[in-house]
């Protein structure tokens, strides 16, 4: 499996893991950043083709040093929790972890988007200590985007690639494919605005 990873995330990583040069984004690619709620560093995944997401708390240096588990874990873990076969995505158990820099805009820009829902949910419960992380994963895979023609990850996750909204990626711009000079696509049912990775 591929996992194209932030600045932030590959600075955190540091020089044990190589980074591959795979500049054409693929359907079948993960993005990985880490965040931060209320001071607690979470990492969040979300899978490229399908915008199916994933809000991981407190996770420290020890979880990152086995990267491989710990993705795949937290990807069944979560397709377990919606009803959906630990396969959907490939058997990823089975496939070597590759690293690479991000490369399409557009799933950082809707990545930017879950993480300020994310955020305004945690803040409704009283912050992370008291949310209920597996309700927060549901409402982020149920939330809809305009690059994937207002369809929600839950549903995209139930149909093959072939059959996922055809769309041309936006290829990233600057150092290690970050977001520059791009608003994030506004949460569209929750009327979320945008946020940026720093």
């Amino acid at each position: 499996m591929l996992l194209r990873c932030t600045k932030k995330l590959l600075v955190v990583l540091g020089p044990g893991f190589v980074v591959e040069s795979a500049a054409v984004p693929d359907p079948q690619d993960w993005y990985a950043n880490l965040v931060y709620f209320g001071g607690r560093k979470c990492l969040l995944l979300t899978q490229a083709a399908t915008l199916f997401t994933i809000v991981a708390p407190d996770v420290g240096a020890q979880d990152l040093r086995s990267l491989h588990a710990l993705v795949v874990g937290l990807v069944e873990r979560e397709l377990t929790a919606e009803n959906l076969p630990t396969d959907t995505f490939g058997r990823l158990s089975d496939e070597a972890l590759r690293i690479a820099t991000t490369a399409d805009r557009s799933v950082l820009g809707c990545m930017n988007d879950m993480v300020y829902l994310a955020g305004e949910l945690i803040a409704r419960d009283g912050g992370l200590k008291h949310a209920n992380i597996g309700s927060i994963n549901r409402a982020l895979r149920r939330n809809i985007n305009s690059s994937r023609e207002y369809a929600r990850p839950i549903d995209l996750a139930l149909k093959p690639v072939s059959q996922l909204p055809q769309r041309r990626p936006y290829s990233a711009n600057g150092a290690n494919g970050e977001l520059m000079g791009m608003g994030a696509d506004r949460a569209g049912q929750a009327g979320i605005g945008s946020t940026r990775f720093g």
